[in-house]
Order: structure tokens, then C-alpha cells, then sequence
């Protein structure tokens, strides 16, 4: 399976739907459309020439540990080099460190085409992104002129260490430790499960992020520090030091991203520097975990585009059967199997889902830039409430999203789907993972029931739906787009009233908390889906209206959102019927009942 960056499709969000050139004026980068536009070409050629074709061969050959080294995929090594020498790990990095400080909003059309063309490689780089900006925003001066240049530039990669044998999503379990010295250092003791890039062959150093306990701390989450921890210690000149007491004790055997070294890292008294204050190393690491948890929503979406690119071109080629209404290309022994109409619904649903969740991802990333960027303290402020509203929805959706639009290519490559050799069962695999790490999908439905709508009693959600109400109303009087306004407008009536519903609930009883939160997640994002379908919607009416030259593309956007609208939009009302089921369907059954 190759892969081709949708250049077309990104430039439309980016542009048409977003006006991309306005945000980075605002925020001051010197970022006009034909910069934006070279770069994320010359990003398809590295993504579709160099990564790709690594994809399938990563998965064949794997990892090997020897003697605590790792050993990546064949070509890994090279192409990561191409990577920080053409600056693309420096993209999103901070100015005064060498980066280039790209906002999210562009350099999420990027990272999505590194995802696709292979997720292993991507997830080598894609932490220290996350390190980078934990590192430069709680780490001390001392620690960012010693290690940030080189993250920076990608030369030293990151990780984020949390998870421990008997501590995932609780770290309240926590056991690492961390004693200080007079140095002013500490020693860090422990073990670390699901590292990625613990271990590799292509970085000159790596620098862990470690949360660890100090020997005076609270119990519980409060008691929590985060220190970096370097495999080589770094000399005044810069260049890699002393060795440190820290190993790979072991690689994980996985289901998928096979090419990507999932270590257990072992730090015995290994030496590390608190980053931020002590005791607050959970929200130091928050920094990085929001930023990990968007990516890993791009990874779900990277997945799915190259699945629905997989699924679209062996349905134009695979001749099987003739279409329903007669031979549609009677000069063929068959028909391809894209004109029988049960194909075109699984080959709409891949394309308005991977659309749809473009959007979101844009979308979700200017208001990281925004966060960071904005010239107003209250517009930062602002923006900041609304990117922690969509990270679970990112993260959770755009990765279920991913599974599900490489189980349809699996199906519309029928038997060939569930052979090795054509590869569409390698997304398949890959994918799963997504919906797991960073917080199962599950706890990101906690967050955004727990922390974000009950944190503000609905507040910010509201704010959403009234700006996504403006602006279905002013659509709604076009006779184009009045369908869609409607049932844009009908949904959001129904969301508000379900908000209302979810937060009596959970107020009464702690239990409906959980029991809603999945399908309140996957409501809320179908409907929010809808809104940007029909601003998608709007744009393309718009370009028809003024006579553009490419009305073909167009009408599929509004082809598109007519579908999406018909036969995806209803799946909200199955999700809140389950929801509206209640906890006590769920909790009333005794454990012990559960089998005989």
C-alpha cells in the first residue's frame, strides 16, 4: 500500500474553513499561505517517498534487544537523520532553543502524514515533542541550556515515564523514588513499563521524564515529583557525558507497531534533576500528556486516511459482480466493486469520518496555539478552557475512529483485507493501540465528564454549542444548506438538554459518572462532527457561488456532508438512548453472578 499526503483536502481545512494565514498573523510567526503550503509539500514527499515504504518492513522485521541495546528497523536510522536534517524535529520547537516554532494548526497536517506513512517511526519522535515543552515550560534555566537545544534539534530524544507494573492509570501506586543528594541532584530508583523509545539506535542521548516519590512526600497523586533523567549526563560543552545507572531491561512483543521499541526501563539510582516544584510532578507532566494525547488523536486519524486511501483504490480496481441497476463499465468482465452500494457506504464512512476529524484536529490545534500565543492574557485564558474541553474528544474519538475505518478496509478488501501481504490488516493492528495509551478511551470520557463538564457545571461546552448554533443559523436560511442547518440546529438543542441530563445525574450519583461517560463522549462527538460538516458545507456552497474552477471537489464536500448528516449523524441518537439507559443496569448485577 503507498501513500499519498491529501494536500487538496488539508489546504481546504486549512485555509477555506480556518483561514490558517489570519491565525498565524495574529500570532505574530511570519507564516503566509505559500510558506505554509511548500512546507507541507515538501512534508508528503519525506512522508510518501521516505517513511512510507518503511511502514511494512518495520512490521516484518521488529525490534531486537542485545546486551541492553536496541536495534531498530532497517532504514530507521537513515531516515531519522533526513528527519533533523531538513528540521522536521524542530518544527514545532521554541525559537530561542533552535526551534522553529510552527503552531499546531499547521503542523498537525504534518505530524498526521508521519502517522499514516508509518505509525512505528513517528512514535520515536513524537514524545519528544511532548518532553520539549514540559521541559521548557516548569524546567529550571540550568536544566533547558543543557538538554533543550538538543531536543530541539531531535539529535537527543525524549520519553515520559509513568506507568509501573501494578500503577497505570492509578498512579497513586507509584513506587519509583527519588532521594536527593547535596549536589542538589537526586537518585533515581525504579522500574518503568510501555517506554516508548526507551531504547534506540538513532539519537546521540535519550532524556527521560520521570515521576517518582520523594522520600518526604505525601501518599496518593500528591506526592508525586517529575525528574529528568539522562541516559548520558550532559557535559558543559553540550556533547553526551558520563553513562547513568539506567538500562532497557526488556522490550514488549506487541499486537502492532511492531517497528516501535516499547521498552521497560530500569533506572538503579540513576541520576536526575526535579523539573518544577516538588510534589507537583503530575502537573508538570500534564503539560506533556495534553500534548501526547492530541497526537496520539492524529495518530487515529493518520491511520484511517491511509486505510480509506487503501480501501478507495482496490474498490476502483477489484471487478466483481455487476452493479445493481446493470453493467456500469460493460466493456469489463465485471464491475468494480465500487459501484455496488454497500462498498460506497463503507467508503463514505471512512472518507466523512477522516474528513470531519481533519477538521476537528485543526480546530483543536489553534486553540493550543491560541493557549500559547494569543497577545491577550484573556483570549489565552479562553482558548486554554476550550483545548482541554476537545483533548479527550480527540483522543478518545479520532482513535476509535482510526479502528473502525481500518476494520472497513479490512471488509472492502474482503479475503485479501485479512492477508498479511496487502496490508490493510497492519493498520488494523497498529491502530489498537491508539484507543489504549496515553489514557484508555474509557478514562478520557472521565476527564471530559469529571474535569471538564462538571469542573464548570457545563460552562465552556455551552459556550461551544452557542457558537456552533451562530453559526448553523446563519446557514440556515441558504436553500443549498438548509437541510444540514437544521439538523445541525435540532442536534444542538438535543445536546444541551442531554448536557443538562448528565450533569443532574452525576451530581446525584457518582456511579452515572462512569456509566455515561463513553457514550456522552461519542454523542458530543457526532454533533460536533455535524457542525464542521456543515461549515465545510458552507465554505464549498460559498467557492460554487463565485464560479471557482473546481467545482468538482466542491460538490464532493457537499455530497459529503449530506451524508454525513443522513447516515452518520444518527448513530448520536443510539448513544444517547444508552446513556439514558442509566448505572443501575450496570451495577446492580453482583460480581459474583457474572459467570456460573
Amino acid at each position: 500500500m503507498s501513500y499519498t499526503a491529501p494536500l487538496r483536502d488539508m489546504r481546504f481545512v486549512l485555509h477555506e474553513v480556518f483561514d490558517v494565514a489570519g491565525h498565524c498573523e495574529l500570532l505574530g510567526n511570519g507564516l503566509d499561505r505559500e510558506l505554509i503550503d511548500g512546507v507541507l509539500e515538501e512534508g508528503a514527499r519525506y512522508a510518501g517517498e521516505v517513511i512510507a515504504p518503511l511502514n511494512r518492513t518495520s512490521d516484518e522485521e521488529g525490534v531486537t534487544l542485545e546486551g541492553g541495546a536496541v536495534t531498530t528497523p532497517t532504514g530507521f536510522r537513515q531516515a531519522y537523520k533526513q528527519y533533523c536534517d531538513n528540521g522536521w524535529a524542530s518544527m514545532t520547537g521554541p525559537v530561542e532553543h533552535g526551534g522553529q516554532g510552527f503552531p499546531q494548526m499547521v503542523a498537525a497536517s504534518f505530524h498526521e502524514m508521519l502517522m499514516a506513512a508509518s505509525l512505528s517511526f513517528r512514535v520515536y519522535s513524537g514524545l519528544t515533542e511532548g518532553a520539549v515543552l514540559a521541559l521548557y515550560k516548569h524546567g529550571s534555566e540550568a536544566l533547558k541550556q543543557a538538554y533543550l537545544d538538543k531536543m530541539v534539534g531531535g539529535t537527543w530524544t525524549g520519553t515520559m515515564c509513568l506507568t509501573e507494573p501494578q500503577a497505570g492509570t492509578d498512579l497513586a501506586l507509584l513506587r519509583s523514588r527519588a532521594e536527593p543528594q547535596a549536589d542538589g541532584s537526586y537518585k533515581v530508583s525504579g522500574s518503568k513499563i510501555f517506554i516508548s523509545g526507551g531504547e534506540q539506535d538513532f539519537s546521540d542521548n535519550i532524556v527521560h521524564l520521570v515521576l517518582a516519590r520523594l522520600p518526604d512526600a505525601p501518599a496518593g497523586v500528591k506526592g508525586i515529583s517529575l525528574f529528568l533523567v539522562p541516559k548520558f549526563i550532559a557535559n558543559a560543552d553540550g556533547t553526551p557525558g558520563a553513562r547513568n545507572a539506567l538500562s532497557c531491561g526488556a522490550i514488549e512483543h506487541k499486537m502492532g507497531i511492531k517497528g516501535a521499541a516499547t521498552c521497560v526501563m530500569n533506572f538503579d539510582g540513576a541520576t536526575g534533576w526535579l523539573i518544577g516544584e516538588a510534589n507537583q510532578g503530575l502537573a508538570c507532566m500534564f503539560t506533556m500528556m495534553n500534548d501526547a494525547r492530541f497526537q496520539v488523536g492524529l495518530q487515529g486519524l493518520g491511520i484511517a486516511e491511509r486505510a480509506f486511501q487503501g480501501a478507495l483504490s482496490y474498490a476502483r480496481e477489484r471487478l466483481q459482480s455487476r452493479a445493481l441497476t446493470g453493467a456500469a463499465e460493460p466493456d469489463k468482465a465485471a464491475d468494480p466493486i465500487i459501484h455496488h452500494p454497500d462498498v460506497r457506504r463503507m467508503l463514505l464512512t471512512q472518507k466523512t469520518l477522516v474528513e470531519g476529524s481533519r477538521m476537528l484536529a485543526a480546530y483543536c490545534g489553534r486553540q493550543l496555539d491560541l493557549e500559547h500565543g494569543h497577545p491577550d492574557a484573556a483570549a489565552r485564558k479562553a482558548a486554554g478552557k476550550r483545548a482541554a474541553l476537545l483533548i479527550p474528544i480527540v483522543k478518545s474519538f479520532f482513535t476509535d475512529m482510526g479502528q473502525e475505518v481500518a476494520s472497513l478496509g479490512v471488509q472492502v478488501y474482503g479475503g485479501h483485507g485479512y492477508i498479511r501481504e496487502w496490508g490493510m490488516e497492519q493498520l488494523m493492528r497498529d491502530s489498537r493501540i491508539t484507543q489504549i495509551y496515553e489514557g484508555t478511551n474509557g478514562i478520557q470520557a472521565l476527564d471530559l465528564i469529571r474535569r471538564k463538564l462538571m469542573g464548570d457545571g457545563g460552562a465552556e461546552l455551552h459556550a461551544l454549542q452557542d457558537e456552533l448554533a451562530a453559526m448553523a443559523e446563519a446557514q440556515a436560511g441558504r436553500s443549498e444548506l438548509a437541510e444540514l442547518a437544521g439538523a445541525v440546529l435540532a442536534r444542538l438543542k438535543e445536546w444541551r438538554d442531554l448536557t443538562a441530563t448528565v450533569l443532574d445525574r452525576a451530581r446525584h450519583d457518582p456511579q452515572e459518572i462512569g456509566a455515561c461517560s463513553v457514550d456522552f463522549l461519542q454523542y458530543s462527538s457526532y454533533v460536533l462532527l455535524a457542525g464542521l460538516w456543515l461549515q465545510a458545507a458552507a465554505r464549498a456552497q460559498d467557492a460554487l457561488d463565485g464560479g471557482t474552477g473546481e467545482a468538482d471537489f466542491y460538490q464532493a464536500k457537499l455530497h459529503s456532508a449530506r451524508f454525513y448528516v443522513r447516515r452518520l449523524l444518527p448513530r448520536a441518537s443510539g448513544h444517547r438512548e444508552s446513556l439514558l439507559g442509566g448505572a443501575d443496569c450496570l451495577m446492580a448485577l453482583p460480581e459474583a453472578h457474572f459467570a456460573f
